[in-house]
This record gives C-alpha cells, structure tokens and sequence, in this order.
C-alpha cells in the first residue's frame, strides 16, 4: 500500500487551444495568447505545483516552442511536453528535446502520445491502423533513445530507418529527461512496459483505476521495470461541497442537449482510442448520471475530449478522493479546471494544505502571519486583492 502521508506531486495544465468560464459556449473564453499562458505559467510556478502540461494537437498551440517560450519567465516549473512519433523524425524530435532541457535548465518532461484520432493522424501524414502505431512508436523511440543517451543512434527496421543519427549536445538530465505515457488498450499498455517511465491514466472511478494499474505494473514486471503512476483530472474545489456543486453545474449550464449529441458523435465516429471510450462509457452522453463515483464528476467529457471527470467537492472531501488514488499507486495528479488562472489559485489555497503540499509563499515566509495582518483599504485589504484575483 502507498503511503498516503507523502505529499502528491502536483502538476497542472497550459490550455494552448483557449481556456474559459463555461464548457461549449461562446461566452467569457480566453484565446491562447501567449501573455495570457505566461501569467498562467508564472502564477503556478509561484504556487508551488511542480510542473505543468502542455497538449497537443491541431487545435493547440505546438509544445515545444510554447515550453521554450515560457520557461525563461518561469524557475522552478517542469514542462511535460508531447512527442508524436511519426509527425517528425526520432533524430528532430531528439534535438528539440536536448535544446528544451537545456533552454529551461533540466526542467523538460516528454509526454509520449501516440494519437486517438486517424483523421487528425491522416493530417500528419500517419496512416497506420491502432496497435501498428505502437509498433511504429516503438521503432521511433529507439532511435530517439539510443541518441539521447549516447549521441548516435544506428537502426533499420520495419517503420524507422537511421544511419549515422547524430546528436550534438546533451541534455541536462542524465541519462535522459523522463517519459510520461498515457494509453488503455493493451498494445499501449505493452509499449508503455518496456519504454516509458511514469503510466498516466484518466480520471476513472478507483476500482477502474486499480485494474488498470495492476495490469500496467504486471506488464512491467514481466519486463524486469520499475514503473511510477499518475491521473490526470480536473478539479471543481470550493469551501463547501454545496458550493462546488453549483461551480460544477455553472460550468455546463450553457451546453444544450444538441452540442452534447454532436460532440459525442464525433467522439464515437472519429477517436480509436480505447481510453476515450472508456470516458464516454462512464456517462453515455447524459447529463441526468455525472457523478460516476464519488465526487467524480463526468460533465465535462460530455463535449471535451481526452481527460473528462473532476473531482467536485471541499478540500476535505477532494483530499479523502485523492487519497483513494494514492493508495493505489497513484504518485502524480495533472489538475485543471475553468478557467484555469482562477482554478489554480483554488486549488493551491484551498487543496493544497489538506495535501500537505507547501506553497511558495509559505516557504517565502508569507503564511499564517500574512493572513492574519490587519486589513486595509477600508476593510477590503488581503481578502480584497485575493477576491479579485480568484474572481
């Protein structure tokens, strides 16, 4: 069993394709502005979360060059940062992950993503069916490791050829920066055993989670590797359960049953993913059964794709739901939420003390002392300035 007193590893999410206050609406949404993704990076570096996440796909903003262009304004925060293989060849994708691990001083993550979508794949000009991917994946990240690692990579086979690779500076991290990878069906779960570092799943009900990880850590083992676990959710914190009930149903109050329908067929019609099915299992497209488990909340996967469920709750009821995870297995939490400038700041002061995670401010000195100060500006003061901030 985890110990559960050991504080999460806490990342959170750079949303490079538009961030706003309802799901599926048109209303009060932020366009991907890099100022605007800089204040999000500044802001959670500042809070105390360990790194954040940056997707990927035609309707983001590419990775690695938004990574390269926050971390300068950034000290501490690591950047999980996405390969595709096959939308660039292993030597390419090997020097930009040198260039980025040493641009940000060895704060890079590489988040291996394989693809869910053939239309989108077809875009990029992969057309190899499901599990061909994870053999092609496979072949790819050879070569990117053995020139990672060692500088030269020689290889032929049946989707990579390289002859002669070369890589001409070294990353910060030694032997190689780590590697995330997130994929349900069991050609992805059988790559991820023999190549990758930390297994990410989807916010799944617990019991869905400890299949999963019991069948990921056997695959491993079977590998003689030692494997780390991390989920990826969205989170709905307010003082009170009651209230982040009503944040929850604010979120998709401006959804019509139409979009809902549209959105879940495109899903069905145009995602092979396996994991994108087991998130819309978990609701079918209704919005009358969204608590699928306690506290896990299934609305926003009615129209996002990917990663679909929040735990919605007060920090002590959203601790005690976190702590079911961690007793699986579970190491690493990416959080999100809408808007993600104000939910960062929830979390981190709402959240984060039940976890036993320690702010910067706090390790600054700026505690306790600092809340309790006397108000000013007419009685507004600290509470003011943080009202609006979290608004």
């Amino acid at each position: 069993m985890t110990d559960t007193s050991k504080p999460i590893d806490f990342l959170w999410f750079i949303p490079t394709g538009g961030d706003g206050t309802y799901l599926g609406g048109s209303e009060l949404n932020r366009p991907p502005e890099n100022r605007y993704l800089r204040e999000l990076a500044q802001t959670v570096d500042r809070l105390g979360y360990s790194g954040v996440l940056l997707p990927t796909g035609v309707s983001c903003e590419e990775s690695f060059v938004t990574a390269a262009s926050l971390a300068p304004f950034t000290e501490k925060l690591k950047f999980l940062v996405a390969i595709r293989p096959g939308t660039a060849s292993p030597a390419y994708y090997a020097r930009l992950a040198a260039a980025l691990d040493r641009v940000s001083n060895g704060r890079l993550l590489l988040n291996i993503v394989v693809g869910g979508n053939p239309s989108e794949l077809a875009g990029d000009g992969i057309f190899l069916e499901h599990d061909e991917r994870y053999a092609h994946a496979e072949e790819f990240f050879q070569v990117f490791e053995d020139l990672v690692t060692t500088g030269h990579a020689d290889f032929e086979g049946r989707h990579i050829k390289a002859k002669g690779a070369k890589l001409g500076f070294p990353t910060i991290q030694q032997p190689r920066p780590p590697l995330y990878f997130g994929g349900s069906s069991d050609a992805g779960i059988e790559f991820f055993a023999g190549r990758a570092d930390k297994y990410l799943t989807w916010g799944e009900p617990p019991e869905q989670v400890e299949q999963k990880i019991k069948a990921v850590r056997a695959a491993a083992e079977k590998q003689g590797r030692d494997v780390s676990f991390g989920i990826r959710l969205h989170f709905i914190v307010r003082e009170t359960d009651e209230e982040a009930w009503e944040a929850a149903d604010k979120l998709i109050s401006k959804l019509s049953d139409e979009t809902i329908a549209k959105a879940q067929a495109h899903f069905a019609t145009e995602s092979d993913s396996v994991g994108q099915r087991r998130m819309a299992a978990l609701h079918n497209g209704r919005r009358d059964k969204l608590e699928v488990s306690p506290n896990l909340w299934a609305g926003i996967g009615l129209v996002r794709s990917g990663a679909g469920t929040a735990l919605v709750g007060s920090p002590k009821t959203v601790a005690a739901r976190l702590r079911e995870y961690q007793e699986l297995g579970v190491e690493t939490v990416i959080g999100s939420g809408y808007p993600h400038l104000e939910e960062a700041y929830r979390v981190a002061e709402l959240l984060f003390p039940e976890l036993g995670i320690v702010r910067e401010e706090q390790r600054a000195g700026f505690g306790n002392e600092f809340a309790a100060a006397k108000p000013i500006f007419g009685g507004g003061g600290h509470a003011t300035v943080r009202a609006v901030a979290a608004s």
